[in-house]
């Protein structure tokens, strides 16, 4: 019996074990910490997370997993100061054209998930052109979650039911799911939070419903292939019961 690809990890062990996470979700947390305890600043512990994610995308397929979301910039990261607004836009359209471009190269579609309506022009026009670039891609599906919040998707899908017109009666989990901000996304096998914060932030709230937890001690900067190697192991020596038994 072999293990999984790139671990120690023989999913033939125990019975229903998984042989993979398939769907791998990332709360990257930690990147003002990282900063600070290296007397740099909040921007430039940002610009060290959005390298950190390169490395963790290529060893997503590596290990053969389909899906990788990661949480990039919540609803509520709004409320933090202009300045670092600002330089988190800067530096989201400098990993554009930086990381992500070059990724398509390996077979990664990019879809941002969330709003996109409050950015500035030019970084919605950035994102655009990556989703389109990518749009033929298949060697894995990264979904960037871009001022996103689990209960505001939740609240739009209601809000596109109700305007729809449609019978309380065909309100079901199927109805809303297709409502969605990304109806095709699919839900995580594994969610992972890094920076010791034990919390879900507003990540995934409807599509995490079943979803394992890994969280680890490190920093996003500081989170790399082989941490993501250990979340991928720790989750394939899980039972998933669904709430079975």
């Amino acid at each position: 019996m072999t293990s999984l690809p790139g671990t120690d990890v023989n999913p033939g062990t125990e019975e229903r074990l998984p042989e993979v996470a398939r769907a791998v979700a990332i709360i990257m947390d930690g990147n003002g910490r990282w900063a600070s305890a290296r007397g740099l600043s909040v921007a430039d512990g940002h610009r060290a997370g959005s390298r950190a994610l390169r490395p963790v995308v290529e060893t997503a397929i590596e290990l053969g997993v389909e899906s990788l979301a990661v949480y990039a910039f919540s609803t509520e990261n709004w409320t933090r100061s202009p300045e670092e607004v600002a330089a988190l836009m800067e530096i989201f359209g400098e990993t554009i054209d930086r990381e992500l471009d070059d990724l398509a190269a390996q077979g990664v579609r990019t879809r941002f998930v969330g709003r996109r309506d409050r950015a500035p022009a030019w970084l919605q026009a950035k994102m655009a052109e990556l989703e389109r670039a990518t749009a033929d891609r298949s060697r894995l599906s990264l979904w960037i979650a871009f001022d996103y919040g689990g209960r505001a998707e939740i609240v739009e899908a209601v809000r596109r039911l109700l305007e729809s017109g449609v019978d309380p009666a065909a309100v079901d989990e199927a109805a809303v799911a297709r409502n969605l901000y990304a109806p095709e996304m699919p839900d995580p096998d594994l969610v992972i939070r890094t920076s010791g914060e034990l919390r879900v932030s507003n990540f995934l709230l409807w599509q995490s419903a079943y979803a394992e937890y890994v969280f680890t001690d490190t920093l996003w900067p500081d989170f790399g292939p082989d941490e993501f190697r250990s979340a991928i192991e720790e989750y394939a020596r899980r039972r998933r019961r669904f709430g079975g038994r």
